[in-house]
């Protein structure tokens, strides 16, 4: 076999000679694949293309490897190439834009699709469906934010911590609020106390803690009132050491609820009982009190490990049981209303709130078989004390006694008083005139007394 030599390249005066030198090549390269570049300048020179030297498939492949892949399930970025009123064109890099339908935007609803992107912005998205029926790539971006925030939500749910978004929704119960997802923050669990109006919220943002979470059910309650009462527990400890039992304090009725009320006493809610509102019966709390109400009350109980309140209305007004008794004595005679019969009498009322027992055996001078062959509900009479228990608040009244006689009671004095009457016992009034009304009232009075001693 015969060396093949390498003839030396050809110079000249001025050096070497300006005929490009080849480009350097792989071994074993034929050279077709290359252009040329000059050694000197550094300049590439492109080969020619004198014939397709790809197949269809060949290109088909180099094609596709041009763009990203896809799966169903996968998350892809890429940017906002169109907006429309129902849909956003994502270009993530694939052989076709992907397509965010509106309501994959965001977690709100029905919004605005130019209210959540804009051209240009780069934006992450979960991928739905890799072909519809159309062929189209559909994307979500709802889905995208819900599995990134989800794993945060789990980590700071373990770690007993803090989320905060805006409220973007009234719902029936409560809040909806957007932490990358929607979390539910319930009516009572906003405040401190219940709060009724919730309209006000939305557009603020809020703190809250997690109390619940559930992955497979979407589920994510909040409690901003954990977070309150955990940040602000220094100051209720505070107010609450300050807080004494028997001392009275100004406050604003916050909530009225079936079974009292809640006052707001300025650092802390206390709560009135139905039977510490009056000393009347009281059918509803909202017949006594209204939310926004200025009232005093007397602190009655400070429960520091509960950190509750108890309250009272009535404490700060005049108990009637009370005056009552201090007005009145053994003996008396008071004019009342019959409010309800019993087997074994009948209750008249006889000052305001206040009800006094006429036994059955007190009700005529005879034998009486049935309350309603005397009294009836409704009916007005004259009746006398005869026991007087202020601590066990009960008074024992007489009708049969009453039609002995006796001293009418102080505020009856100046109607019903002896100067109202002449020698003979005929009623004339006060100062000697004729009060026919008055008269009439009285002489009903005795009538229905003299039919039940008669009886």
């Amino acid at each position: 076999m015969s060396e093949t030599t390498t003839p030396e390249p050809t110079t000249t005066a001025e050096g070497p000679a300006a005929a490009a030198a080849p480009a350097e090549r792989p071994a074993g390269d034929d050279g077709g694949l290359f252009g040329t570049f000059d050694e000197v300048t550094g300049e590439y020179t492109p080969r020619q293309i004198v014939s397709d030297d790809l197949s269809d498939a060949d290109l088909d492949a180099a094609y596709g490897m041009t763009f990203v892949s896809v799966e169903e399930g996968q998350m892809v970025n890429g940017s906002i190439v169109r907006i429309d009123t129902d849909e956003v064109l994502l270009d993530i890099g694939y052989k076709s834009e992907g397509v965010i339908p509106s309501r994959e935007l965001s977690i709100r609803n029905d919004v605005d699709p130019r209210e959540v992107v804009a051209m240009g912005e780069e934006v992450e998205a979960l991928v739905l469906t890799k072909e519809d029926k159309e062929g189209r790539l559909i994307l979500s971006r709802k889905r995208a934010q819900y599995e990134r925030a989800w794993g945060k939500i789990e980590q700071l749910k373990e770690e007993d911590g803090m989320v905060s978004g805006p409220v973007i929704e009234v719902v029936k119960g409560g809040l909806i609020v957007d932490i990358g997802l929607r979390g539910f923050l319930p009516a009572s669990l906003v405040e401190l106390r219940r709060v009724r109006d919730l309209q006000p919220y939305v557009g603020q943002t809020l703190e809250a803690k997690i109390i619940e979470l559930d992955k497979n059910r979407n589920n994510v309650v909040l409690s901003r009132r954990a977070w309150l009462e955990e940040t602000q527990k220094e100051q209720r400890e505070e107010f609450l050491d300050n807080l004494k039992p028997g001392e009275a304090r100004r406050g604003v009725v916050s909530s009225v609820v079936n079974f009292g009320a809640f006052v707001d006493l300025g650092g802390m809610d206390g709560l009135i009982h139905v039977s510490e509102l009056s000393w009347k019966h009281v059918d509803h709390p909202s017949s006594v009190v209204q939310v926004g109400d200025e009232v005093e009350v007397q602190v009655l109980e400070v429960d520091l490990d509960r950190e509750r309140i108890s309250l009272s209305l009535k404490a700060t007004q005049q108990d009637p049981w009370q005056q009552f008794a201090s007005a009145h004595k053994v003996g008396e005679l008071v004019y009342g209303r019959v409010t309800k019969l019993v087997p074994f009498g009948s209750f008249v009322q006889v000052g305001d709130s206040i009800e006094g027992l006429v036994h059955i055996s007190e009700m005529s001078a005879h034998h009486v078989d049935l309350p309603e062959q005397v009294v009836t509900p409704g009916e007005e009479l004259w009746v006398k004390i005869i026991d007087l228990d202020l601590d066990r608040r009960r008074i024992s009244l007489s009708i049969k006694q009453a039609a002995e006689g006796g001293v009418v009671a102080a505020e009856y004095q100046e109607a019903f008083g002896e100067h109202n009457y002449d020698d003979e016992g005929n009623y004339i009034g006060p100062a000697g005139e004729v009060d026919e009304s008055v008269a009439e009232e009285i002489e009903a009075a005795y009538e229905s007394i003299e039919s039940a001693e008669s009886y």
